[in-house]
């Protein structure tokens, strides 16, 4: 994660994915702009986060760490979002690691600094509290869609919301306890699709080579919207 000076570009962004609609005050100006490379983390492994992130541009992935030591995929963000808001809320939430799918820009306030102004906002909390149902919404989506449609769709779903530059690179142990097949399962889907031609494997990953036929595949889910479109 690094810090950069650049008030035009910070504007912009806050511009963009209207920051300062999200708080009662303009608190563009207590707000740092910070990059997050592809593959770095926003928030570390059992590290409480110390500042509000909001994701103005990119996307990530949120993790837990089990007692035994395993790695649990949880959820994804989208910009625009907040980042580290439930233990802003709550400072005794057990914090969770997140890291970026893809280059990420976050406008991140000082949570040891804000918490308490922030917390006596009501525009802020207001609109949290809107955020809040919306994810709970998205993850009873997602679970209905687990219990109804075939692991094809639902792989071909996840490979384009988790792919960067058009390579896909998750870990299969995690995909599957993520979306409750059996690894077995999950590399006979892989395997189909690379004899399909949808994907080729490859040192890095497995190299999208039929955007869309995967999108295809993900739509059938949700007709009005796929995990994630195929860069141009």
């Amino acid at each position: 994660m690094k810090e950069i000076y650049n008030d035009q570009l910070k504007s912009t962004l806050a511009k963009e994915t209207g920051y300062r609609q999200q708080f009662s005050r303009d608190r563009l100006a207590e707000a740092r702009l910070v990059h997050i490379a592809a593959g770095e983390f926003i928030v570390r492994p059992a590290e409480c986060p110390v500042y509000l992130f909001w994701l103005a541009r990119g996307r990530a992935k949120l993790y837990a760490t089990l007692p035994n030591g395993r790695v649990s995929l949880i959820d994804f963000f989208r910009a625009p979002c907040f980042i580290g808001e439930i233990e802003l809320v709550n400072a005794s939430h057990e914090p969770r690691a997140v890291q970026a799918i893809e280059d990420c820009w976050c406008l991140a306030l000082p949570v040891k600094q804000c918490r308490t102004s922030l917390l006596d906002d009501a525009v802020f909390l207001r609109l949290l509290c809107v955020t809040l149902s919306q994810k709970n919404y998205r993850n009873i989506v997602s679970l209905t869609q687990n219990q109804s449609f075939p692991l094809a769709n639902r792989l071909a779903a996840f490979i384009l919301l988790t792919q960067h530059n058009n390579v896909y690179r998750e870990k299969h142990t995690q995909v599957a306890e993520y979306m409750g097949v059996s690894y077995r399962h999950l590399l006979f889907v892989f395997a189909q699709f690379c004899d399909d031609g949808l994907l080729e494997k490859s040192s890095a990953g497995y190299v999208i080579k039929n955007g869309p036929a995967v999108e295809r595949l993900a739509r059938a889910m949700a007709p009005e919207q796929t995990g994630c479109p195929l860069p141009a």
